[in-house]
């Protein structure tokens, strides 16, 4: 199953992705962590990982990846752009992934330098992967870069569940709303986490279709403290039941 994790910047997306993340590896299972955010460098940090290289390398580049995307551009687009063949996890080149105790991580590309050019051939990539990625009984999880243009990107046509991590603030409300509708839409099953909550939120719950509620995580202060020092976060129990309820909806 390939789960996809999205929502506001700052609402705690790359923190729920290695929860999540650990929560169904401790089920036993194998789990792949796709970074598809090109601008955020802390989901290995959680996961207690070194940092890997860029999969994108492994294509010749951005460059390379951007020539390649400007030459479908001009050809009129009659055929599919195509930048991998069908592939499982273990056909992975080892030098981009890093990992332990069931848990692989991969990220597609990160903006390095100034100038470099935007964004476009990372989000191809990342559609791409996703759609050819063959699983065998493990689950994917990937990390998305804050908002929606990965959704213009068409990143999610390769995923099973979408899952809108929302925080106490209106912006994020609006955003769930408008993902939601997306993915009615695109026909795909979408889920939310209600993230950060306390004493002072709990009309967030009031301001989002809560037929799509999953699980709800609390504000805890070793997740804030691990997040701050870029250290791996430290499990949450809540998780263990909303990925039991994620995998079995």
């Amino acid at each position: 199953m390939k789960i996809l994790i999205c929502g506001k910047g700052g609402s705690g997306k790359s923190t729920i992705s290695a929860l999540l993340t650990k929560a169904i590896a401790k089920r036993g299972d194998e789990v792949l962590v796709v970074d598809t955010d090109e601008s955020n460098f802390g989901l290995y940090k959680q996961l207690g990982f070194a940092q890997p290289r860029d999969f994108m390398e492994s294509l010749g580049g951005k460059k390379a990846l951007s020539e390649k995307l400007m030459r479908f551009i001009r050809s009129d687009m009659r055929e599919d752009l195509k930048i991998l063949e069908g592939f499982h996890i273990k056909d992975l080149p080892a030098e981009f992934v890093v990992g332990e105790d069931g848990i692989k991580l991969v990220a597609i590309g990160k903006i390095h330098d100034f100038g470099e050019g935007c964004a476009c051939p990372m989000g191809a990539l990342a559609r791409e992967f996703l759609e050819k990625l063959k699983t065998n009984g493990e689950h994917v999880v990937v990390d998305t870069d804050a908002g929606i243009e990965h959704f213009g990107r068409g990143v999610e046509a390769g995923c099973d569940k979408i899952v809108v991590v929302v925080d106490p603030s209106y912006e994020s409300v609006c955003l769930s709303g408008k993902i939601s509708d997306i993915c009615e839409k695109i026909g795909k099953q979408v889920f939310f986490i209600l993230n950060k909550m306390d004493e002072n939120s709990t009309d967030l719950t009031k301001m989002v279709d809560s037929n799509k509620v999953i699980g709800t995580l609390p504000f805890d202060k070793e997740v804030f403290k691990a997040c701050l020092k870029g250290e791996r976060v430290p499990a949450v129990r809540e998780m263990d039941k909303i990925a039991d309820k994620l995998l079995a909806a």
